[in-house]
């Protein structure tokens, strides 16, 4: 049940999110994309149009993100 309030919670912050989005970064796969800086959701990126396409359903992990950012060794908080 708690599981289920979670996600119910989260979906409706992610339609209350004015969504700053960070800039478009590329996958370990390929895949461009977005990530909001405030709720953390993230988004297909098209660098031909230069607009988010979708939302991605299976978001980036943090520890890619962190890679990319040349953040690997760094202590989360």
């Amino acid at each position: 049940m708690e599981v289920m309030a979670g996600r119910l919670v989260s979906r409706i912050l992610e339609k209350l999110c004015p969504h700053r989005f960070s800039w478009p970064h590329s996958g370990v796969h390929g895949q461009d994309y977005q990530v909001c800086l405030i709720c953390g959701t993230a988004y297909e990126y098209d660098w031909v149009t230069m607009r988010r396409v979708r939302r991605l359903e299976s978001p980036v992990s943090l520890a890619e993100i962190n890679q990319q950012a040349g953040r690997g060794n760094e202590r989360q908080c």
